[in-house]
């Protein structure tokens, strides 16, 4: 599919839409073949069936998205159980006048009439598309509708733009990324954990635990964060008052607001914006660049008073409004060379090559200074890396790394960083190494910390996407998208190559593959290869299992050990790699073994309770348990002692 053509088409496209709806078929029923009166998009949003294109038979489930041409013929058949889908008619064609060459273009690639299937890498996007689309035009009203066509195009576009990196983005994207491209998209709206639940077809306990055991943050503080940061946005560049920057991320009360800011940034808004137009005049161009970036700090609920606000405004701010502004790069730089000058002519004659090389710093050059001694040729010190946001110059020796994420990694080449955020701090099977490490805050960490750090390198990944574009301006900054890493040989690689660590990365991974493969030889000799194994987790009064790609122990037993669950339930630990349990249902999905986070549960009170006491793994003590502080980590290093740990106590049970 010509896929940058049809874009180019549907940019100059003029349409109109026929109809939305949402269709529910109950289990087991077929509906009749259907002449399809207009050109539609499809999106399947729960349950599975056979989708019937023109005699093209698609197996579906939730989360895939057609789009076919009038005259198709459709044909809907559900599987087992309900299936649910959306469906948006539409006419669309080339304004006029149009170009001979885009017409012939469209008459070739007929964008608005072909067959194809997408199944998007971010499906949350698009399916909140839908939703506010079949409400707007349920409405029966101009406006309604006028929506409902703004919202088709920004569905069309995220289709495009989806399809357009389906080669790079292949997998399904990681549940704590959908969760926080949610939240990102909408936050001036009513986010609830039910909400998100909803949405993403997860379970609240299992949405909840998962996304703090990846962020270090639960929903609601992510969600808190992401509206601190916005408000910081509109106070430093907009007029607006406080009571319009409450209502535009998702405040209905602006006094509410601005407790909660001073809680998050030490000062109420008033206060902050004094302090930065005054820090705009300061003089010194690095003190003003670094404190204009907007700093995150950690979340709490708790309630501070604010008294700046309880006036009879509306919380509006009666400062004079005003947008901060930054001295030009290019200013920066000058003042910086006039500055290094400067110092280098204060030296004498016999120390000055010296004295530069040790006083210049300049992280933006690709090419080191003279060696003291030499007039010789000049010897690369940066190299390019291609990343998700371009090609950008790296340092070949960094020495000041800051990382937010993929810690283990650096830990496992010999990389300690200058900071990371609190939740790898919390990790046990790196707090030896990262003991003296700085705890840079919650999430991906503060931005006034990772500042006043001065980092010659930055690793994040693509979860605060607004944040990252401020990473930029303090250090070459590699964005990783999240959750793309597949193996523990493909993250440790990576850095080996971006850290110039190759040697160090074969020689770590030939130890874990070696530490892996004796582990896997102890544990076969003592427990049968088709032993089933479960991975649960039972936590207050909630249950859940899950597949490979989930913690908890997944990785190793289902990975690096090679054991499967029983065979009923593996298709579902493979898609959707999860399941929330009534204990009614748990038999079926326990193994021979079973692998249990919990945060209070004991095996005496498990085999008192009837239905846990009955399961086989159970009553012959073939139950792991331990805590989530331990069992939620699965990055290089954990997985690697999580392999021995679970091999000891597997060899132990036949001792």
């Amino acid at each position: 599919m010509e896929i940058q053509n049809h874009m180019m088409l549907w940019n100059h496209a003029s349409f109109n839409i026929f109809d939305i709806r949402r269709v529910v078929v109950q289990a087991g029923q077929t509906l009749r073949p259907y002449v399809l009166p207009a050109s539609v998009f499809i999106m399947s949003v729960r349950g599975s069936a056979q989708i019937i294109l023109d005699e093209t038979s698609h197996n579906t489930r939730r989360f895939q998205i057609f789009h076919a041409g009038k005259g198709s013929i459709l044909n809907v058949e559900a599987g087992q159980e309900e299936f649910e889908y959306y469906c948006v008619y539409y006419k669309a064609k080339l304004s006029l006048p149009a170009h001979s060459e885009l017409a012939a273009l469209a008459e070739r690639l007929r964008p608005f009439h072909v067959t194809y299937r997408l199944i998007p890498a971010e499906p949350v996007i698009l399916y909140r598309y839908l939703t506010d689309m079949h409400k707007e035009w349920s409405k029966a009203e101009a406006l309604g509708h006028l929506r409902a066509k703004s919202l088709l195009f920004q569905f069309i576009t995220e289709v495009m733009n989806q399809m357009q990196t389906q080669g790079a983005r292949s997998q399904k994207r990681d549940l704590a990324a959908q969760i926080i491209s949610i939240i990102q998209s909408r936050y001036a709206e009513a986010i609830t954990l039910e909400l998100l639940s909803e949405n993403l077809n997860y379970s609240v306990p299992h949405l909840s635990s998962y996304f703090k055991s990846r962020t270090g943050l639960s929903p609601i503080d992510y969600l808190i964060k992401v509206r601190i940061e916005k408000t910081v946005a509109l106070l430093l560049e907009t007029d607006a008052t406080l009571k319009e920057i409450a209502s535009s991320v998702g405040y209905q009360d602006p006094y509410y607001l601005g407790r909660l800011f001073k809680k998050y940034k030490g000062v109420s808004p008033s206060h902050f914006r004094a302090e930065h137009r005054a820090t705009q005049r300061e003089d010194s161009p690095s003190t003003t660049m670094r404190l204009s970036i907007g700093p995150p700090k950690p979340l709490s609920y708790t309630v501070v008073d604010d008294n700046d606000y309880q006036r009879a405004r509306d919380g509006e701010d009666e400062l004079n409004m005003y947008r901060g502004s930054r001295p030009p790069i290019t200013a920066v730089l000058l003042l910086s060379f006039m500055l290094l000058i400067s110092a280098c002519g204060t030296e004498t004659t016999g120390n000055s090559s010296s004295g530069a090389a040790e006083n210049a710093t300049t992280p933006t050059n690709t090419k080191q200074g003279q060696a003291a001694g030499t007039t010789t040729a000049e010897q690369p010190q940066t190299k390019t890396v291609s990343t998700v946001t371009g090609d950008i110059e790296v340092p070949l020796q960094p020495k000041r790394i800051v990382a937010g994420e993929y810690l283990g990694s650096l830990i496992a080449l010999g990389v300690t960083p200058v900071g990371t955020s609190s939740h790898h701090i919390a990790n046990p099977y790196l707090h030896d190494a990262l003991k003296d490490v700085e705890d840079l805050g919650d999430g991906n960490g503060n931005l006034e910390k990772i500042a006043a750090m001065e980092p010659d390198l930055i690793i994040m990944d693509d979860m605060y996407a607004e944040m990252n574009e401020q990473l930029t301006k303090i250090a070459p900054t590699v964005i990783i998208p999240y959750a793309s890493f597949k193996t523990v040989h493909e993250e440790v690689s990576y850095f080996g190559e971006l850290l110039g660590k190759q040697e160090e990365a074969k020689a770590w991974l030939a130890d874990y593959d070696r530490r892996t493969a004796a582990a896997k030889e102890r544990v076969l000799q003592v427990i049968p290869a088709d032993s089933t194994f479960s991975i649960l987790e039972y936590m207050g009064k909630d249950i859940s299992t899950v597949g490979a790609n989930y913690g908890k122990g997944g990785p190793v037993i289902y990975n690096v050990l090679g054991f499967k669950p029983p065979a009923e339930v593996i298709a579902e630990l493979t898609d959707p790699g999860w399941a929330s349990l009534s204990t009614e249902v748990l038999p079926k999905y326990a193994g021979d073994y079973i692998v249990l986070t919990t945060d209070n549960q004991t095996m005496e009170y498990l085999k008192a309770d009837p239905i846990w006491g009955g399961l086989d793994a159970v009553k012959n003590d073939h139950v792991y348990i331990w805590g989530a502080d331990r069992s939620w980590y699965w990055d290089p290093i954990a997985i690697l002692t999580q392999t021995e740990e679970l091999a000891d106590w597997l060899v132990g049970t036949k001792h």
